[in-house]
């Protein structure tokens, strides 16, 4: 496929026909008196993505990797809501030599998805709208005054605090086709960093040129 989308290291089974990615708008507008309309130019909001996601039943041509049935996916979907953390959503693009063109790899949040169901348009596959906002690492930082025998006072600013949710282990199931440096690619944006993939599963991975699918494993951050 020259196409292919993975949300947390798991491959979506179809390649979705259309993908939406909007970098939202923060700049605000201003009127001046004798000067008119101005626009305040902002720092770029959260990027959002929407696709419909198709989970089969039956292995179509256009399936990739192993076929599994939709109620693995949609029990993967809740898992991600449940959890309340952040992943990495990869989408790969590739000739069909397999030569890498260029990826879209952000680090984002289901917001939301909507379960369609439709005898006449998909049979007994189930259709899934996805809905996923772009994630920005935030945190804290401490002020501690101190006074002074001047009676002067003195600030301290400690180093941030992360205040986000700590992510968990993130994995991925080795797909048909599968190599560690093509994973690294996917999940990770790097290929070159398929060594800490095999350092970090040296308990699963005899030969890093022979990996299985249906190997579960465990990406680093």
């Amino acid at each position: 496929m020259p196409y292919e989308f993975t949300m947390d290291g798991v491959l979506l089974p179809v390649t979705p026909s259309t993908l939406k990615i909007k970098v939202k708008n923060q700049n605000s507008t201003m009127t001046l008196i004798n000067e008119g309309e101005i626009n305040l130019l902002k720092s770029p909001g959260l990027t959002e993505i929407q696709f419909e996601a198709l989970f089969p039943r039956t292995r179509y041509p256009f399936v990739s990797g192993e076929l599994k049935e939709p109620s693995y996916y949609m029990g993967f979907l809740a898992r991600l809501k449940a959890e309340r953390r952040h992943f990495p959503f990869v989408v790969a693009r590739h000739q069909p030599d397999g030569t890498i063109l260029d990826d879209t790899n952000l680090d984002v949040s289901l917001e939301d998805y909507e379960v369609s169901e439709d005898a006449k348009k998909y049979g007994l596959d189930i259709a899934v709208t996805i809905k996923l906002k772009q994630y920005r690492p935030y945190g804290t930082k401490m002020v501690v005054l101190e006074r002074e025998p001047d009676g002067s006072q003195t600030a301290t600013v400690s180093a941030p605090r992360d205040a986000s949710t700590a992510p968990a282990p993130r994995t991925y199931t080795v797909q048909k086709g599968d190599c560690l440096w093509n994973i690294a690619k996917k999940c990770l944006g790097d290929g070159e960093r398929w060594s800490e993939v095999a350092k970090l599963n040296a308990d699963k991975i005899v030969n890093p040129n022979k990996i299985y699918p249906g190997q579960v494993l465990t990406l680093p951050t």
